[in-house]
């Protein structure tokens, strides 16, 4: 963001910019800091009017990381948000639990706080997904741990074999989830509605094939894109969760219990090439390890606030002690128009 913004004058007549900026975070300028140099400034107010230089700056640096503003609540931060990007989203197709803090303000993804939760595109399973997502830290870990772990999709895209890359760019990916009250998630909150014919029209609508299961199960399949284009920047990146459902993201004697009682089709969550054959193990193991091997850990401190390009940046989490909120909001819908 180019204008800094009105200065302000400081005890004994100092001139003071209002924020301070410095690309130290990572290499090849990955992460952009912005500092509050001065006490009490509201970030909603100073972002007004600032989102086109945001942007520049997003795809330049893929995150933009504000400390030291004055956000006390889950409003200032929706507010924040809303400075941005004006229409927040809902979360449908969900593949975590979340609960709603304030309008459009959700809980991070609520899993287990012992695991890591791999890098990844937000809602890069689905047809359609957020261009940014605003991270904004309620309460660091009381503990150890908890960082958000950033990788920049430039540095990771290239590092794929060009095999893997043509195979998926080729073919896509296959998702097949099943949902259930005792197996992943409730159908119900996955799509925030308990009538089916909701549920059905929102398949249809996104090429989504299902079927339901007994009394209260679903089972979802679709194929996907395997990489995104840009659409300001025009780059064309890495973009899936085949990792992230893959079984072999299961601890194994978790996976090998649920493949003995369901079979592969009747696991939570699997993925497969999109022509429906298996991904071997190695490969979305090394898709994994080369995000964890070029992640840059972002250390919470109380009222921070992280903007990233969801394109161009994939984010995940520290396991943790402790209590431990970090909120989420996201904004600017992507829908994939290509039909597979």
């Amino acid at each position: 963001m180019s204008a800094p913004g009105p200065r302000r004058r400081a005890a004994g007549g100092t001139v003071t910019a209002p924020v301070t900026r410095r690309t130290t975070l990572g290499a090849d300028g990955f992460v952009l800091l912005v500092e509050a140099a001065v006490p009490d400034l509201d970030l909603a107010g100073w972002l007004a009017g600032r989102r086109a230089e945001l942007l520049a700056d997003l795809d330049r640096h893929a995150a933009v990381f504000f400390r030291g503003f004055d956000v006390r609540s889950a409003e200032d931060f929706g507010r924040a948000a809303r400075a941005v990007g004006p229409e927040l989203l809902g979360y449908l197709e969900r593949a975590a639990p979340r609960h709603e803090v304030a309008d459009r303000v959700f809980t991070s993804t609520e899993f287990n706080a012992a695991q890591w939760i791999p890098l990844h595109h937000e809602m890069s399973y689905s047809h359609n997904w957020p261009t940014h997502l605003f991270f904004h830290c309620a309460q660091p870990a009381t503990g150890d741990g908890g960082a958000t772990p950033l990788a920049a999709e430039r540095v990771i895209t290239p590092l794929i074999p060009a095999e893997v890359r043509e195979r998926f760019g080729r073919d896509g990916v296959r998702y097949v989830r099943n949902y259930g009250p005792h197996l992943d998630l409730p159908w119900q909150e996955a799509f925030q509605t308990t009538d089916r014919a909701e549920v059905e029209a929102y398949c249809a609508a996104s090429a989504t094939e299902f079927t339901w299961l007994g009394d209260d199960g679903l089972r979802t399949v679709a194929r996907r894109q395997a990489t995104a284009t840009h659409p300001r920047t025009g780059e064309t990146v890495w973009f899936n969760h085949a990792h992230l459902f893959h079984v072999s993201n299961m601890p194994p004697e978790v996976a090998d219990a649920l493949l003995r009682e369901y079979g592969p089709e009747g696991l939570p969550r699997n993925a497969y090439h999109g022509d429906g054959e298996p991904i071997p193990d190695e490969v979305v193991t090394g898709i994994r390890e080369l995000y964890r091997q070029h992640a840059l850990s972002v250390p919470w401190r109380r009222g921070d606030v992280l903007v990233v390009d969801n394109f161009l940046a994939t984010h995940g989490r520290e396991p943790f002690t402790g209590d431990r909120q970090i909120l989420v909001a996201m904004s600017d819908l992507y829908v994939n128009r290509s039909v597979w």
